[in-house]
């Protein structure tokens, strides 16, 4: 089951309701629509094309396979995984999140309505974020939390892969999850145990 989110005059997103949350978006430029780590279901692609002409499927993180492929497939369309180079007729940067083995991941930056899309490094959801935070860095990044990725961005939109986006004060929220991501870490380890034994 989905629902609907983060709809806005530049595209729209769906959650799977599930434990994990998964988030995927449709952004439209010029009316062509733009998919991001999307998850298929029902009424998704009449959606999807009642947006506008598909452009393009957007595969953000490696492991982030979700039904990308299948999904581009269907649509005609080019399937972009962790792309670094832009991509022909995008309005996209690409924000460089982590380049080792096992984790391979880009940032979307939609510099026109200033959107920051992230797949993994940054979320919403119950596990990334303690009680208090609007936006957390991913458990396995707030270590060592890409701050350099980010630099100089000043959001209005950050859209995640995992929960709802943040659509007020974002540029505050984002500067906030990086500041005190690894101070914050035990306190989102303990808010994942408190809400497990709910």
């Amino acid at each position: 089951m989905i629902r609907l989110c983060d709809e806005t005059d530049f595209g729209f997103g769906w959650i799977r309701e599930e434990f994990l949350r998964r988030t995927s978006h449709a952004l439209v430029a010029e009316g062509r629509v733009w998919l991001v780590d999307p998850v298929d279901e029902d009424g998704v692609e009449e959606t999807v094309r009642a947006a506008g002409d598909p452009a393009g499927v957007i595969q953000l993180l490696d492991r982030h396979a979700r039904d990308c492929a299948s999904l581009a497939e269907r649509l005609g369309v080019p399937h972009h995984v962790v792309p670094r180079m832009p991509v022909p007729g995008a309005p996209f940067e690409w924000r460089v999140v982590r380049d080792g083995r096992g984790w391979r991941e880009v940032a979307l930056w939609w510099p026109e309505h200033a959107v920051l899309v992230c797949g993994d490094a940054l979320g919403t959801v119950g596990y990334f974020v303690t009680r208090d935070e609007r936006l957390g860095v991913h458990p396995l990044l707030r270590p060592m939390p890409p701050r350099a990725t980010f630099e100089g961005l000043t959001p209005r939109h950050v859209l995640c892969g995992h929960g709802e986006g943040v659509h007020v004060e974002a540029t505050a929220a984002l500067e906030e999850a990086l500041a005190t991501a690894r101070r914050r870490l035990p306190r989102v380890v303990a808010s994942v145990a408190t809400r497990r034994r709910v």
